[in-house]
C-alpha cells in the first residue's frame, strides 16, 4: 500500500512490478524527467529575479513567439534525457522535427520515446501564473537499435505507456500515469524530493466550473456555444463557474481535483483546434481516463485520434465524465 510520506523514487520502485515492462528503463525515464523539472522548477521561481522573462527574439514551429525560459525549459528536458542516455529520440512542440539520441553505445536497446510540451502556458510567465510541463511516452514501433522514424511519435493515444504533467505553482506537483492510476507528487524545496501527496487522484463524476475562453465565443461552433449557455442556465445545481486560467496544465489540474470541463474547440479562427495532439491532449486525455474523466474533439475520444503529423492540432473537451458527455450530446445535436 502506498503511503503519503513515500518519495517520488520509493513509489517508482514498489510500483514497478504492476507496469507490463519491468526492465527499470521507463523507471529511469521517469526519474530524468523529476530531475529536469527540478532543474526548471528553480529557473521558474527565480524568473522575476534574473533576465529570464520575455521574448527570446524567435518563434517556434506554430509560429508562436518563444519566451525565454520556453528554450530554457526544452534544452533543459531534452539534454537531461539525452546525457542518461535513456531514450532513443525525442519531439518537442519547440522543434521543427522529432530529435534522434546517438547512443555512445552501439549495442543500445533503449526502447522509449518521448513527446513534450516544454513549459505550457508560457505567455503567463511574465505575470507570475503557474505553467507547466507536459509528456507522453511511448515503445518505439522501429527496430530496437537503429534511429528512430517518424512513426515512432505517430501513434494512437492508446499506446502511450506513461504521461504526466510538472505544474509549477504555488507549490511544484509531478502528476502522472502508467496505466495504472494518477498519483500527484509535492516537491519539498527544502530537500529537494518529490512526496506522495495525492495519491489515486479522480475527478468527480461531476462538476461545477467550466473552463473556456469566452473571449472567442462568437468563433466558437454551434454546439459548443450552446452548451456554454447551458452552464450558465440558473437551473438545478446551474449556472456553473467559469474558471479560466489559459494553462491548459493549471486549468487540467484544477477540474481533476474539484471537478470541471476544460473547453478549446475548433472555431473560425481556428477550424483545426490549437491544441497539439501529441504533445498536449494525448497525455492529458491519458491522464484524465485513467483518472475517471473523459477527453473529446467532441465527437471521437481523443486517444483513438490517427496522428498524420508531428505537430497536428485538434478540438480538445476533457473533464468530469458526465459534463464532457453532455458537451458532446450538445455538439451531436448542432449537427
Amino acid at each position: 500500500m502506498s503511503q503519503r510520506n513515500q518519495t517520488l523514487g520509493e513509489f517508482i520502485i514498489e510500483n514497478q512490478s504492476s507496469f507490463k515492462y519491468t526492465s527499470g528503463e521507463l523507471s529511469r525515464l521517469i526519474n530524468s524527467i523529476r530531475l529536469a523539472a527540478k532543474v526548471v522548477n528553480h529557473e521558474v521561481n527565480k524568473a522575476g529575479l534574473v533576465d529570464i522573462l520575455g521574448a527570446a527574439g524567435d518563434t517556434n514551429i506554430q509560429g508562436e513567439n518563444q519566451q525565454k525560459l520556453d528554450v530554457y525549459a526544452n534544452e533543459k528536458f531534452i539534454q537531461t534525457m539525452t546525457d542518461r542516455n535513456i531514450v532513443c529520440g525525442i519531439a518537442s512542440e519547440e522543434e521543427d522535427d522529432f530529435i534522434t539520441i546517438n547512443s555512445k553505445d552501439e549495442n543500445h536497446q533503449n526502447k522509449y520515446v518521448v513527446l513534450i510540451d516544454p513549459l505550457d502556458g508560457s505567455s503567463n510567465i511574465d505575470v507570475n501564473v503557474s505553467v507547466g510541463t507536459i509528456f507522453s511516452v511511448y515503445r518505439r514501433v522501429t527496430p530496437v537499435g537503429t534511429p528512430v522514424q517518424l512513426e515512432d511519435f505517430l501513434q494512437k493515444g492508446t499506446k502511450q505507456v506513461a504521461a504526466g504533467y510538472i505544474i509549477y505553482g504555488t507549490s511544484t506537483m509531478l502528476v502522472y500515469t502508467t496505466g495504472d492510476g494518477v498519483n500527484g507528487f509535492t516537491l519539498n524545496p527544502a530537500i529537494g524530493s518529490y512526496y506522495l501527496s495525492h495519491p489515486d487522484m479522480k475527478f468527480p463524476e461531476d462538476g461545477r466550473i467550466y473552463s473556456v475562453n469566452e473571449g472567442n465565443y462568437i468563433h466558437f461552433p454551434k454546439g459548443i456555444k450552446n452548451y456554454i449557455k447551458y452552464c450558465q442556465m440558473e437551473e438545478g445545481d446551474r449556472p456553473y463557474t467559469s474558471r479560466y486560467i489559459g494553462s491548459l496544465v493549471s486549468d487540467f489540474h484544477r477540474n481533476m481535483i474539484k471537478g470541471g470541463i476544460y473547453m478549446y474547440p475548433k472555431s473560425s479562427k481556428a477550424s483545426n483546434g490549437k491544441l497539439r495532439l501529441l504533445y498536449e491532449c494525448n497525455p492529458m486525455a491519458f491522464l484524465a481516463e485513467q483518472a475517471n474523466g473523459k477527453a473529446s474533439d467532441g465527437f471521437t475520444r481523443i486517444m483513438e485520434i490517427e496522428p498524420t503529423e508531428l505537430h497536428q492540432r485538434v478540438p480538445f473537451i476533457c473533464g468530469s465524465k458526465n459534463m464532457v458527455e453532455k458537451a458532446e450530446e450538445f455538439m451531436r445535436n448542432a449537427e
